[in-house]
This record gives structure tokens, sequence and C-alpha cells, in this order.
């Protein structure tokens, strides 16, 4: 039944066989399909994992750098959106068994749920295989985003609100504009303000990422 649902080239590209192909069938089991088991357990586990390899990666990757800088690459390596990115391109999308009402709204390609999936994932190799597949696999899909950032990836807002404050034009204003898109899949729109300079636009798949973005045009406008 597994073997149905699990193209051979996922398990080859990423390099390991399960032994109990059960916890595979359940990593990618939505609440939907109605299983006696789903993935959220497995995501619960997952996300543990993935946290202790990603943090000794870094610490491994960038011995100079302090708490502060290894914290900001932590986090943004192992939010929603970069799991889901990875995820997308592993075509993990493809293998998850929903109910008909979710696939008829394509929550396959829900960055929450592509993420929790992916971290299922994980766990279900570790539960099988041990730390050990679970991190070569972490290090593989991982470490070719890691490296391509050569500074620690900074906080747009905060970056914003400092530069500001420092000119003496107080705190940036962040008004939503719209949000399109279905329910399931939005999609943001958001503007931020800082005295008279003018109005810069961001969208993103959240409120927050758009505000990151407004921010991050604002300041490649006025920063140069």
């Amino acid at each position: 039944m597994v073997k149905n649902l699990m193209p051979s080239d996922f398990l080859k590209t990423l390099g390991y066989e399960f032994a109990n192909r059960d916890l595979l069938l359940s990593a990618f089991t939505h609440r939907s399909e109605n299983a006696v088991v789903n993935y959220e357990r497995l995501e619960f586990l997952g996300d543990r994992v993935l946290g202790l390899v990603i943090a000794s990666l870094l610490l491994k990757a960038f011995p100079a750098e302090n708490e502060g800088d290894l914290s900001r690459r932590f986090h943004a390596l192992v939010k929603k959106e970069s799991l889901a990115a990875i995820a997308h391109k592993a075509g993990l999308q493809s293998l998850i068994r929903m109910g008909r009402s979710e696939k008829n709204i394509n929550s396959r390609e829900n960055e929450a749920i592509l993420a929790d999936v992916f971290e299922a994932f994980l766990g279900a190799v570790f539960l099988d295989g041990g730390l050990h597949p679970a991190k070569q696999i972490i290090e593989n899909l991982f470490t070719p985003v890691m490296l391509k950032v050569s500074c620690p990836p900074q906080d747009c807002k905060t970056r914003l609100q400092e530069w500001a404050q420092a000119k003496g034009l107080g705190l940036p204003s962040y008004k939503l504009l719209h949000q399109k898109g279905p329910d399931h899949d939005p999609i943001f729109v958001v503007t931020v303000n800082v005295g008279d300079l003018g109005s810069f636009e961001g969208i993103g798949k959240s409120k927050r990422a758009a505000e990151q973005e407004a921010a991050a045009n604002m300041l490649e406008e006025l920063i140069k």
C-alpha cells in the first residue's frame, strides 16, 4: 500500500529506506483522511529532531558567530515558509494523503501543512532508524540553503524601526491594505509609512511576511 503512495525516486533522493513503512504512511496522512493515525504526533517529534540537528549544524558552520546571530539563522531556516519550500522542492506535496474536501481546495500546497508533514517525515525517520539517518537527510537538504547566506538574516522590521528612530522619525506604521486569495492560501498586501517619506508596499503569505517585505522595500529605497 505504501509503495503505491511513495514514488521510489523520492526515497532514493533522500537516501533512506524504511524498515517500518507504516511510519512512513502515518507521516504523510492528514487528519482529513479519517485514518486512525495521522502525521500530527510525528510532526511533534520531527520538530524537535530538526531543531537539534539545525542548531548543531549552525554551531559547526559558523564558529565565530554569537548566540544572537545563530538564533536569527536558526529561525530563518526552520520557519514555516522555509520548510515548505524545501518540502515542495523535494516533491513532498504530491505524496500527502488527505480527504476529498481538502483535496478540492488544494491543501497540499498549503505552507503550514507542507511544513508539518515534512517535520512528521523527519520524526518517522528518527523512530525508524535513529538520529543518524535523520541528521543526514537534514544536512543534505539544509546545508545548501544554510551556506547560501554569508551574513545572519536580518529582521527588516526591527532594522527599519532602529533606522527611523535614529533619524528622529518615530515608529514605522503598518497598514493591511487587503487580503486576497482563498482562505486556505491567502495573500496579504501591507503598506508601511515612516514620517513623510512615503508609503512602501509588501506582499506575503502571512501578514507578518508582508510587513517584513514592506520594511525591506523601504530600507532598500532609503538606505543606499
